[in-house]
């Protein structure tokens, strides 16, 4: 956890010398009550200006005014400067959910994104949009909204023939089945109208397509369209020329943040509160690990490039997307969800946190993914993307 590392004494008689030394820069902040209020609680808050923020909490209150004022309250004050938006959410998280362990998402407004499963945990496994994450299931996501799942769900389910159905499957032959399996787009195992060794193929298709992005079903398509024209059987070429247009809608749909979430590995860069430096945020299978700082003033008189360095910090995260990209058992989840010492529910903050700040508008930092190249993560990119986030920022035009 990332700690606050700045703090002092708050005393009423040098009240305004304590405030004059606060820099006016974004912070998270941490006010402590006085000792003698045994039963006041610490207030945890972020800010665009420290010295703004505690100027008005702890100043002189104005008679005139209703704002709340904090003067007899505070004994301390702890905060940590934040450079970026992203950063301010991710500590202001971790210390919200060290403090309220129980209330944290309801203060923060924190809820999990939503996420396609394959619940591959049941004998005929259905995919659905959820916003929980537990054992037994394959993931993928995150998406902006419900919505946005909803809308990618149904093209995607078209191109395959697994379940919609919520019913418990009993395999009776004198079930009247459903509209999908009428129109020939579900297995219909619910009247044991295929084997469960074809569904089982059927679910390795779609998890094999949500694994490579679309990838997988183009090439077999395109496989079979080759053949159906040296059979010079055009008609079927033709339709399976018309069914990969639709898998490519369906792939051109997807966000690029979204993907199967143990493979979900990526790097985010943003202006540190530190002079002349970049953090360094590196994603692992949905998790957000503490930033990694790259001072480049002092990087100058180190022996090891900029790029050597990266490899040491963002290689075991390669590492992890490599293992992720083969084929695994349809039939098994991935079980790293909810391992690595982190809980679900830490997945499901971090992917909430990593979401609001990809989908939002406008978009502090950049993020990179590494490549299925040989050369893995893109460093020349990353490094342009460090010199652009150093660069001075353009001053707010004067009206």
């Amino acid at each position: 956890m990332l700690p606050l590392d700045c703090g002092a004494v708050f005393d009423l008689a040098h009240g305004e010398e304590f405030l004059r030394s606060l820099p006016p820069r974004p912070a998270v902040v941490l006010i402590e009550p006085r000792a003698d209020l045994a039963s006041a609680r610490p207030l945890l808050l972020r800010t665009a200006d420290l010295r703004r923020r505690l100027g008005r909490l702890l100043g002189p209150p104005d008679p005139a005014s209703k704002r709340v004022n904090l003067r007899e309250y505070a004994g301390g004050v702890r905060f940590r400067l934040t450079g970026s938006s992203f950063e301010q959410a991710f500590v202001h998280w971790q210390h919200a959910r060290a403090l309220w362990p129980g209330g944290y998402r309801q203060r923060l407004g924190l809820r999990p994104p939503a996420l396609v499963k394959m619940n591959l945990a049941t004998e005929y496994p259905r995919a659905y949009v959820t916003r929980r994450i537990a054992a037994g299931g394959f993931y993928f996501g995150p998406f902006a909204t419900r919505r946005a799942a909803d809308v990618f769900l149904g093209p995607f389910l078209d191109l395959f023939r697994i379940r919609r159905c919520q019913i418990k499957i009993r395999r009776d032959p004198a079930f009247p089945g459903c509209i999908y399996s009428e129109m020939k787009m579900c297995l219909a195992p619910c009247f044991a109208g295929c084997m469960a060794d074809e569904y089982a193929a059927e679910v390795g298709r779609v998890v094999e397509f949500l694994g490579t992005g679309g990838v997988s079903l183009l090439q077999e398509l395109a496989r079979q369209r080759e053949a159906a024209s040296s059979e010079l059987d055009f008609e079927r070429a033709a339709a399976l020329h018309r069914r990969m247009e639709k898998v490519d809608a369906v792939r051109l749909g997807i966000p690029e943040l979204v993907r199967r979430l143990d493979a979900l590995n990526a790097v985010v860069l943003e202006r540190a509160a530190q002079a002349d430096a970049v953090a360094v945020f590196a994603v692992r299978a949905g998790r957000i690990a503490d930033p990694f700082l790259l001072q480049f003033t002092a990087l100058a008189s180190q022996p090891r490039s900029v790029e050597e360095i990266l490899r040491g910090v963002l290689e075991p995260v390669a590492s992890v997307s490599q293992a992720a990209g083969g084929k695994a058992d349809p039939r098994r989840g991935p079980t790293e969800l909810v391992g690595d010492g982190g809980t679900a529910a830490e997945r499901e903050d971090h992917l909430a946190l990593l979401a609001r700040w990809f989908y939002g508008r406008p978009r502090e930092g950049e993020i990179f993914y590494p490549e299925t190249r040989p050369e893995g993560w893109p460093y020349r990119r990353i490094l342009r993307a460090c010199s652009r986030l150093l660069a001075p920022r353009d001053p707010p035009a004067t009206p």
